[in-house]
């Protein structure tokens, strides 16, 4: 993948931010997306060295962001090569206590911001014969999470829609479209905001932002359709196979729930 134009959402930093750098050595001409601003600028300092990087400060979660951020694309003349749904939202807590709305926009953007922008960048690359698509899913992909029920079932909306949209893509060109479930992620996801069983995890087995982006680059530049960053969290999903659904579940509540009576909440 090089002299593309790649879209990346989430890009100011984390995995994002280790993305962008990763496709700007390579030569694509990058379109970051973010709501922090002053972030964006400082990536675009540092990157616009090494090839072009335009820069949108954007709020995903709100409706119709997606269709906002599409028509600014197209009227800067624009065509996407690479998408990278990389923005996402995570609340941690009990279901009933965390808040309604905060819930609503985390599935807004987890889930609806990463389709309506998948369909309308995928039209063109459809028409140009060439596309990739990386699509940041979860181990929680593959295990119902109590204290992020609501999280974990978003993230396992993106990993079924991922590799059903590869399969359906197999015979349309030259395209592929990659899921991506990293495990705890040393990034801000965790560690800022009240996530504190989430943020212990993180510091204990956590893997490096930049080596889950690496992965996840080689992933879609091989066109796999899945891959789960780190040994230990593909062992730890196969053994979690061997055991009763019901049985993983209050392990996992009796791990991230026995601190939060109250409900705790953390928005990205």
């Amino acid at each position: 993948m090089k002299n593309r134009t790649v879209l990346l959402t989430g890009a100011s930093e984390g995995i994002g931010y280790e993305l962008a750098k990763i496709f700007a050595a390579k030569g694509n001409k990058l379109i970051l997306v973010a709501r922090n601003r002053q972030k964006l600028l400082e990536v675009q300092t540092e990157l616009g060295q090494q090839t072009e990087v335009m820069i949108i400060e954007k709020d995903l979660s709100h409706i119709d962001a997606a269709q906002q951020l599409y028509h600014e694309i197209k009227a800067a003349n624009l065509q996407i090569d690479v998408l990278i749904n990389n923005a996402g939202a995570g609340l941690q807590g009990h279901f009933h206590q965390l808040p309604e709305q905060e819930q609503l926009r985390m599935i807004q953007l987890n889930i609806t911001t990463l389709t309506q922008l998948t369909h309308l960048c995928l039209q063109d690359m459809i028409h140009n014969g060439y596309g990739r698509i990386m699509n940041i899913a979860s181990i929680s992909s593959f295990i119902a999470t109590p204290s992020m029920a609501v999280y974990g079932a978003t993230k396992a909306y993106v990993l079924f829609f991922s590799e059903a949209l590869n399969t359906e893509l197999r015979n349309k060109g030259d395209f592929a479209v990659t899921a991506i479930c990293p495990g705890p992620t040393k990034t801000n996801f965790a560690t800022n905001g009240d996530m504190a069983q989430l943020g212990e995890l993180v510091n204990l087995v956590g893997v490096q932002p930049e080596k889950v982006a690496a992965i996840s680059y080689n992933s879609l530049a091989k066109k796999k359709s899945l891959n789960i960053p780190g040994k230990r969290y593909r062992f730890l999903l196969l053994a979690a196979n061997l055991l009763p659904r019901r049985i993983i579940q209050l392990i996992i509540a009796a791990v991230t729930l026995k601190k939060q009576p109250n409900g705790a909440s953390k928005v990205i």
